[in-house]
C-alpha cells in the first residue's frame, strides 16, 4: 500500500520543478490506449536527421514512460514513440476532437476528425506514438513558440517541453497499477 501511495504521490509532485507549456494535442478513434505496455524509440535509418536525435529528450521521453509502468523493448513492442523539432515555421494540420478521456469513458465509434489548421511557428517539438500493429499514428501532441518559447539548444527547456506534452498522455501501461497494489499487498503482510 506504500509504494501505491508512492506512486499516487509522485504523479501529483512531477509537476513541480518546471514550468508547464501549453500543448496541444489529437489521437486517433482506432487506438487502444489500456491495452499498451512496451514501447520503444523510432530509431531514424540512413542520412542522421539531427532534429530526430536528442539525449535529453529521449531521457525524458523514457523516464516519463518508465513513470507510467511501461517497459521498454526491441522485440514487437506495443507503441513505437517518435519526436522531432522544427526549427523553421510550419503548417499543421491537428484535429478538434473531444479530450482523450471523455472519449475513452463514452468510446463513441463514428466520431469525425474535425481538421483544424494551425500555422506553428519556430521552435516545435513533435511527438509521435504509433501502434506497431495497426501501423498508425494514435497519438500526438506538439509544444511550439506559439505557446511558450521553446529554446532547442536549452537543455531545461526541452526537458520542460517534453514534460508538458507527455503531461497529456495520461495512460498507465496496461497492468501496472494492479500490479503495484499487488506488490504492496505483499509488502504490508511481510511487514506486519
Amino acid at each position: 500500500m506504500k509504494k501505491l501511495f508512492f506512486i499516487l504521490f509522485l504523479a501529483l509532485t512531477s509537476c513541480l520543478g518546471y514550468k508547464e507549456l501549453p500543448v496541444e494535442y489529437d489521437y486517433s478513434y482506432k487506438g487502444n490506449f489500456k491495452r499498451y505496455r512496451t514501447y520503444d524509440m523510432l530509431k531514424p535509418i540512413g542520412i542522421a536527421d539531427s532534429s530526430m536525435m536528442n539525449a535529453s529528450i529521449e531521457k525524458s521521453i523514457v523516464s516519463r514512460m518508465k513513470f507510467l509502468g511501461y517497459r521498454k523493448t526491441g522485440t514487437r513492442p506495443h507503441l513505437i514513440i517518435s519526436y522531432k523539432m522544427y526549427n523553421d515555421s510550419l503548417k499543421f494540420n491537428g484535429y478538434m476532437q473531444p479530450a482523450i478521456e471523455n472519449w475513452i469513458k463514452s468510446r463513441k465509434e463514428n466520431l469525425t476528425y474535425d481538421k483544424k489548421k494551425y500555422n506553428l511557428k519556430t521552435g516545435t517539438l513533435l511527438i509521435q506514438f504509433y501502434d506497431r500493429r495497426l501501423n498508425r499514428s494514435i497519438w500526438q501532441g506538439y509544444a511550439t513558440a506559439l505557446y511558450g518559447d521553446i529554446d532547442f539548444a536549452n537543455q531545461r527547456h526541452l526537458r520542460n517541453a517534453v514534460i508538458s506534452i507527455l503531461d497529456k498522455y495520461r495512460f498507465w501501461a496496461d497492468g501496472f497499477i494492479e500490479q503495484q497494489a499487488k506488490a504492496a499487498e505483499e509488502e504490508e503482510e511481510s511487514n506486519p
